[in-house]
This record gives C-alpha cells, sequence and structure tokens, in this order.
C-alpha cells in the first residue's frame, strides 16, 4: 500500500521517511517528493509498506502526529 505522507518540514529527506516508518513494519520504498528547479522539498512524500495491516495501523498511528514541529497528515495515496 501506499502511503502519502503531508505538511512535512523541508529537512526531512528520504533517509527520515524509511527510518520513522520502519518502526511500524517492512517499508519498501520511502520518498520526498522535491521540486525539479530547486531540489527543494514540496513539504510531501510517499513511503510503501507491502503488508497492507501494517500500513492501516501506520496511517491510524501516525496522521496527526507531530513531526519535527509540524502536524504530519498521514492517509492512503491514491493512484
Amino acid at each position: 500500500m501506499k502511503i502519502y505522507i503531508g505538511n512535512l518540514d523541508e529537512k526531512i529527506q528520504n533517509s527520515h521517511l524509511l527510518e520513522a516508518f520502519k518502526d511500524f513494519g517492512t517499508v519498501s520504498s520511502a520518498r520526498v517528493i522535491k521540486d525539479h528547479f530547486s531540489g527543494k522539498s514540496k513539504g510531501f512524500g510517499f513511503v510503501e509498506m507491502p503488508d497492507e495491516e501494517e500500513a492501516v495501523k501506520t496511517i491510524k498511528n501516525v496522521n496527526g502526529a507531530t513531526w519535527e514541529g509540524k502536524v504530519i497528515t498521514v492517509k492512503k495515496a491514491f493512484k
């Protein structure tokens, strides 16, 4: 399942997403979306978790949490 993470601090990198979300289960990929020209974070990213049950639990546990002083939005990403 692909998970959307919004309202990320600009300091958050791919490795930070991976480290934070692997505590909740297996993570197959973690990516912060960056501006093509500036290279700066757009403030959101995606994490993929192959186990749907782990992903659903992660969303429930992490949505609305504070990370680097910002309340993040975590929900299922739609293709």
